[in-house]
């Protein structure tokens, strides 16, 4: 015997829903096997349910894309980063510079390993730490770092720093449309049960599988369990 199983997607909720709105749309109001109370309520969320899905759809498919180029200029901006520190390193080495510049960004003067860099936030804190340092040193009127300049660097961090704002600004806002669209199917689900309840309810009287038949055009869905067979008068419909 098929029993009838509630929509577990968003997709399935808003089938079932729709359906059943449809069919309405063909029937008089004394051949609807639910309620005009529940069909205003169908007309009223469907709408609604179906704008913040797709809300939470584009969120999430831009959310990915950026997230995708934060990947690349992540890469791009630690590159410049860590080869400015590198080439300080070598500026000190070759005594071009003395180790008490190292001062400017906040790094003790005999300190000559490079900084790990290998987390978004630790990118964001020595990405600033480099370019104000920098900018300060040249205050005092001291000789240029080149391969890579400041400028460079500047553009790779500015470009990840912009990005990396932009995707968690997406992030935070497809969180608040994951806990609004889980409000709304919860909704979704109380008022299904109740139209299928309805839709049931209206043809009782009918023998199994004509009643199945008859719910199933306003949506209802009916599936078999594995053990058994379709038959000749059944219905079914997967999700």
């Amino acid at each position: 015997m098929p029993y009838r199983r509630l929509p577990n997607t968003d997709q399935a909720r808003l089938r079932a829903l729709k359906a059943a709105m449809s069919k309405a749309a063909d029937l008089s109001v004394r051949d609807l096997a639910f309620s005009q109370s529940t069909l205003l309520q169908l007309k009223g969320f469907y709408p609604h349910f179906e704008q913040v899905l797709q809300q939470y759809q584009h969120n999430r498919e831009r959310q990915a894309s950026i997230g995708k180029l934060l990947g690349e200029h992540f890469k791009a901006a630690r590159l410049y980063v860590s080869h400015f520190l590198q080439v300080l390193n070598f500026c000190i080495a070759r005594g071009e510079l003395k180790p008490q510049v190292r001062k400017f960004f906040n790094i003790e003067p005999d300190h000559r390993s490079v900084p790990e860099i290998g987390t978004e936030q630790q990118l964001l804190d020595w990405g600033k730490v480099v370019i104000q340092g920098e900018e300060a040193r040249m205050a005092t009127g001291a000789t240029r770092i080149y391969n890579p300049s400041l400028a460079m660097v500047k553009v790779k961090y500015e470009k990840f720093e912009e990005l990396y704002n932009l995707h968690k600004d997406l992030l935070a806002t497809s969180n608040k449309l994951m806990d609004k669209v889980a409000e709304f199917r919860t909704q979704a689900d109380r008022l299904i049960t109740q139209l299928w309840n309805e839709i049931e309810g209206f043809y009782e009287q009918l023998e199994p599988g004509e009643r199945r038949r008859r719910c199933s055009e306003f949506g209802v869905v009916y599936v078999y369990r594995p053990s058994e067979k379709e038959g000749a008068d059944e219905v079914s419909e997967a999700d």
